[in-house]
């Protein structure tokens, strides 16, 4: 494939989708729009990627940062009025050009691919995608001369009865020779209703002047569909989730129920997981073989090993090795570390922590800012008590330390390799390698103190 370079047009601020942020930053499938857009580029080939930007720009060149270069569209004036803002970056480019609308999340590398392709075999100066639409009303038709190149496309208010009632439409995504697209950018005007300058008119310069204008029509009418509202938003999120889930169940995924499963289009998982309903994953999370996720458990951002199994669980920037058992009702913090086959139980949060392999948090436990060796057992109800009101504090627990039940471990302080805790105990200084620490008042009894006291 020759040169190909993408002009993404990001400058419309979306007023449908009633937001401060721009239209093509708002999420789907765990990606903005303009991401979507930008990773099918770039798996269609495109070196250069130039992004159109206006309402809230500045914004957009942040998310972005530098996996793009930036123009600015000071005023909406038409999409030929954008892309023609590219030409003093773009002007001695060889090769393709192809524009596409940064709030068209569902484009796939193939489709693109194959416009690319199908432009360059063709020789044509400017190729456009189109679709067949099961409802066309409000799209411009495109109506095809005899030899199947592009005649006109016309818009639905403009149509006659018959050009209404043809189904291909313009999806606003086109392939341009480099050249050709600004020589004939130069030539549109704004002599229309809207004051504003057409992108399409460029097909009508160059068809003029005898170049060759074709279509290539996607096979899926769903990929070209661009998002201008929340419902049309979430229409696409389905989508993309749907996508996402086949292609983890075509790889060796077991997913128990598809439509209760949430999945974001950057999250791996390894052969022969199951992921049971009210599963989300998010982010950059990854999951290796043989897990059991859920059901009702959220991952964000995680990196979660072989065989583990985390039931009515929440983890986000966290690290979870293989062999661990979690949940239910467990709250993973993030720069946590849960070494292998650590088993954390039931209503435990754990935060800023390194858990030696082997280690139990069995249930009921706050563990903040700890450094746990190996083969630790935390008794039910222990506390790391880890901020004095001004700074946290860390907490040290040596390899097969044994912490009773209801014992609070006061920061700064170490328990030693192998000592014990008993119940009970609120642990404020530092304690011996197998020694044992009790820190709790005498019980005391006073007889007959009751009697006489109890309600009648």
């Amino acid at each position: 494939m020759q040169n190909l370079t993408a002009v993404i047009l990001a400058a419309g601020k979306g007023t449908r989708m009633k937001s401060s942020l721009p239209k093509v930053l708002h999420k789907v499938g765990g990606k903005s729009m303009l991401e979507h857009v930008l990773d099918a580029a770039e798996g269609a080939g495109a070196k250069r990627k130039v992004v159109v930007v206006g309402f809230g720009g500045d914004v957009v060149k942040e998310a972005l940062g530098e996996r793009a270069e930036f123009v600015t569209q000071a005023e909406q004036l038409g999409t030929g009025h954008a892309v023609r803002q590219t030409e003093s970056l773009l002007k001695n480019e060889k090769g393709s050009i192809m524009v596409l609308c940064g709030d068209t999340p569902l484009l796939t590398t193939k489709l693109l691919e194959n416009l690319a392709v199908a432009h360059e075999e063709s020789g044509a100066a400017a190729t456009v995608l189109t679709a067949i639409m099961p409802d066309a009303a409000g799209y411009g038709r495109v109506i095809r001369a005899s030899d199947g190149t592009v005649e006109k496309i016309v818009e639905h208010k403009d149509a006659t009865e018959a050009e209404r009632k043809v189904r291909e439409v313009n999806s606003g995504i086109y392939c341009f020779d480099a050249e050709a697209l600004f020589s004939a950018l130069s030539e549109v005007t704004a002599d229309n209703a809207q004051g504003e300058y057409y992108l399409p008119d460029v097909l009508w310069i160059l068809k003029d002047r005898g170049e060759k204008v074709r279509a290539v029509e996607a096979d899926d009418y769903e990929e070209t569909l661009g998002i201008n509202s929340r419902v049309q938003l979430a229409g696409a999120e389905k989508i993309l989730r749907q996508r996402k889930n086949i292609e983890l169940m075509n790889a060796g995924v077991t997913i128990m129920d598809p439509g209760t499963t949430y999945v974001d289009a950057g999250v791996t998982v390894g052969r022969d997981t199951i992921l049971y309903p009210g599963t989300w994953l998010e982010g950059n999370t990854t999951i290796g073989e043989r897990s059991e996720i859920g059901p009702h458990t959220r991952f964000t951002n995680a990196k979660i090993g072989d065989d583990v199994i985390a039931v009515f669980s929440y983890g986000h920037d966290c690290e979870i090795d293989s062999g661990v058992t979690m949940g239910p009702y467990v709250h993973i913090r993030p720069n946590t570390h849960l070494k292998r086959d650590v088993h954390v139980g039931n209503f435990v949060e754990v935060k800023n922590s390194v858990i030696g392999a082997g280690s139990k948090l069995p249930h009921l436990s706050y563990i903040g800012d700890t450094d746990m060796g190996c083969g630790v057992n935390m008794g039910c109800g222990t506390i790391t008590v880890n901020y004095d009101g001004r700074e946290k504090h860390r907490t040290t627990v040596g390899d097969h330390a044994f912490v009773g039940c209801n014992t609070n471990l006061v920061a700064p302080v170490t328990v030693g390799e192998g000592a014990y805790i008993g119940a009970g105990s609120t642990i404020t200084k530092d304690v011996e390698p197998e020694s044992l620490a009790i820190a709790r008042a005498r019980q005391s009894a006073i007889p007959g103190w009751a009697k006489g006291k109890t309600k009648k």
